[in-house]
């Protein structure tokens, strides 16, 4: 249902079709999800009304896309560690290989590879100690909770006090990655190769790119969907 009340996340969260509409327009829906598309627009060239017309097309729009909104919330961490905490894992360590190859072979000519190199060096040791306090703390209380549930039980007060906590930790540190491909996005050009570039080149930015993408949608899985549900799910306890 279309309201000006709703959120992006919470658009993109309930049909994960609207995504296409928010990257047309360039408003991120995963690390600002929170915002409603009004407040979004205020300093941008476009405007409300027309997203929202698009937004009510999006049924239009090719499907097949998963209804993530409607999985239970421990298959949902399971979902998102064993897809985009893998891809991450794997992807990082080939990706900065070929931008330490691109430095030493046309750095003289492109010196934003440098900046490019320290940059993605820096989202994938954030990403590595990230994913670890998730894998570690955050997810297994989920799913203590989502058991707990089930079975009528209660639960224990954690450590950390609240899920809010290390929610409010996890999503600073997607805003945190989020704002660094940022960076990268200007120095490439949006992914834009120069006309000398080489095979590897052309490979480097389109992983570099399908990277962004796949963590646009981990992220998205996570603010919109997995951390408010949580959220609610510790509410329904007494303790």
């Amino acid at each position: 249902m279309l309201t000006k009340e709703k959120t992006i996340g919470e658009f993109v969260a309930e049909d994960f079709r609207a995504a296409q509409v928010f990257r047309k327009y360039k408003i991120d829906f995963c690390c600002k999800g929170d915002r409603t598309v009004e407040e979004a627009c205020e300093n941008k060239k476009y405007q409300a009304e027309d997203i929202y017309n698009e937004l009510s097309n999006v049924g239009n729009l090719k499907s097949g896309e998963i209804d993530f909104n409607s999985w239970p919330l421990d298959l949902l961490a399971d979902y998102v560690e064993k897809t985009h905490h893998r891809y991450v894992e794997e992807n990082s360590t080939v990706l900065i290989q070929y931008l330490n190859k691109l430095c030493k072979v046309h750095g003289d000519r492109h010196p934003e590879l440098f900046e490019i190199t320290s940059i993605f060096t820096e989202i994938s040791g954030e990403l590595a100690a990230h994913m670890k306090k998730e894998e570690l703390i955050l997810f297994p209380f989920i799913k203590k909770m989502v058991n707990a549930k089930q079975k009528g039980e209660n639960i224990e007060t954690p450590k950390f006090g609240t899920v809010e906590s290390p929610v409010a930790m996890m999503k600073h540190e997607h805003t945190v990655v989020g704002d660094l491909f940022v960076k990268i996005d200007d120095l490439t050009n949006n992914y834009q190769f120069p006309e000398d570039a080489c095979g590897t080149y052309q490979v480097t930015y389109k992983m570099l790119e399908d990277f962004e993408k796949d963590l646009h949608t981990h992220i998205h899985l996570e603010n919109n969907i997995l951390f408010p549900k949580a959220i609610e799910l510790e509410k329904t306890f007494q303790n």
